[in-house]
């Protein structure tokens, strides 16, 4: 599996890159969508709408199943990959660069330190 050392994840099996201090981009691991298989549908949630860490933010349908995702951190969506509203294979083709799902600015900095670095998520799905 590839897990970036620059990211942080969760037990949830989300990835967070922080772009600065409050802002971060969130999408699903390799090996979740490995797991989940062919994504042929995301469910976003709204620009502006607010979440804790733990929160279900929307849904990724595959082939065989439907999964929620879960907010890795607190704070207000800024963004969404509308990109993959036509194109929801590219979590599957390119998880940690053109497949993220959304942009959040984080409200809560300690959020930072309950995620795993790459290191203990790769021991962590083993």
């Amino acid at each position: 599996m590839n897990n970036p050392e620059n990211l942080y994840y969760s037990e949830e099996h989300e990835w967070v890159r922080f772009t600065d201090e409050n802002e971060a981009i969130i999408g699903i691991t390799d090996y979740a969508q490995t797991q989940l298989g062919d994504i042929i549908y995301i469910e976003f949630p709204k620009v502006g709408e607010i979440f804790s860490v733990g929160d279900v933010f929307g849904e990724v349908e595959a082939v065989k199943t439907v999964s929620e995702l879960y907010s890795p951190l607190s704070g207000q969506i800024i963004e969404l990959n509308l990109k993959l509203e036509k194109n929801p294979d590219l979590v599957n083709n390119d998880p940690y660069e053109s497949g993220w799902i959304i942009k959040i600015r984080a409200t809560n900095n300690e959020d930072k330190n309950k995620l795993m670095n790459s290191s203990s998520y790769s021991k962590f799905i083993e």
